[in-house]
């Protein structure tokens, strides 16, 4: 829908009701809260009110803080936990009460960005799948009228998408990562803004600690990741999808899970990991004939790391673990891949080398 057309829809949604809630996604109110519509709503006269989806997702201290500085009401939720959906219904029930004092009923329009929740917020409010939800950006079409209780009802309309350009579009989750074809620049944008909001979460995620350009930290992550082209280099627009698709379903936000606060490891094994792809060895026991005295040295009691990607599959190592099967979870849970094969190594502190998929 292009920009024009839905802003007409939009006025016409907030011309049609009595009451606007505003979703926005909580790992960027910035990004996804939208002034425009806020503006319009007040020069209504009509009440606002604030809902933050993904909550879970965010520090409840920071989220407290938040909402106290906040001019308009804020709600934090968690609609696909369905956690603060209660206290949502009752704030919309107050803001609703001055309204039916003069009027039969009330009407409430949800009105947020692609993916930032709508649907999934009023399936939970409604107790059953009153609107229909998939995990893919804008998939809600159309408008509907939802009965939420005898006097109160929810009008959906379309995500707005009030955009100045196609970065914004995919750093908001309106266009699927998986189809962009120049990846590059809206991925460097993204990272420009964390490290706007906060910086720390890089260092949280990747482990990246010095850099000087959002690009060079674009290029660690595909080192990580282990996402090299052949003759050596990152690939960067496959790092640039990657690092988007991270962002837009929420495995990637702002503040660092405590399980990820508490992985402390290095990443490692860079030019074993070349050999490895230079000889092509995609077997975990001639690697670790070929490489066993280098990898043997690392087994000093400290977590490390190194994937990359051959030929399909991902090769990765993993040293510093008390048990064999550990070090193995772990590249599972680093990668979110499944083992094919695995070798271990080691005495008191072991390591791991396997073939993923």
């Amino acid at each position: 829908m292009k920009q024009r057309k839905a802003w007409r829809v939009v006025k016409g949604a907030i011309d049609e009701v009595d009451l606007v809630v505003e979703v926005v996604d909580a790992r960027d109110p910035i990004g996804t809260r939208n002034r425009k519509l806020e503006k319009l709503v007040m020069e209504e006269g009509k009440p606002l009110l604030i809902v933050m989806n993904k909550a879970d997702l965010v520090p409840k201290e920071w989220a407290e803080e938040y909402k106290r500085r906040s001019e308009i009401p804020v709600v934090f939720i968690s609609a696909r936990e369905r956690k603060g959906t209660g206290i949502l219904r009752k704030e919309i029930k107050k803001l609703a009460k001055p309204i039916l004092d003069e009027k039969e009923r009330v009407k409430v329009a949800l009105i947020g960005y692609p993916n930032v929740g709508k649907s999934t917020i009023i399936n939970t409010l409604k107790g059953k799948k009153a609107v229909g939800t998939a995990p893919i950006p804008g998939y809600t079409k159309g408008k509907q009228l939802i009965r939420l209780s005898k006097r109160i009802w929810l009008l959906d309309s379309p995500g707005v998408v009030s955009i100045d350009d196609f970065d914004e579009l995919v750093i908001k989750g309106g266009f699927p990562a998986d189809k962009i074809e120049e990846p590059v620049k809206p991925a460097l944008k993204l990272i420009g803004r964390i490290l706007e909001t906060r910086r720390e979460a890089i260092t949280e995620k990747f482990g990246i600690k010095e850099f000087e350009s959002e690009e060079e930290i674009l290029r660690k992550i595909g080192e990580r990741r282990g996402l090299i082209k052949s003759g050596g280099e990152v690939d960067l627009e496959e790092t640039a999808r990657w690092f988007l698709r991270e962002w837009q379903t929420g495995r990637f936000t702002l503040f660092a899970s405590e399980e990820e606060k508490k992985r402390d490891f290095v990443w490692d094994f860079g030019e074993i990991l070349d050999g490895v792809e230079k000889e092509l060895l995609l077997d975990p026991r001639r690697i670790l004939w070929r490489f066993g005295d280098e990898l043997r040295e690392k087994l000093d009691g400290q977590k490390r790391a190194g994937i990359r990607e051959i030929e399909g599959v991902t090769v990765g190592i993993a040293t510093g673990f008390k048990k064999c099967d550990s070090a193995l979870k772990f590249l599972e849970e680093l990668t979110g891949k499944s083992v094919l094969a695995g070798e271990c190594f080691g005495k008191k502190w072991k390591g791991a080398i396997a073939v993923m998929d």
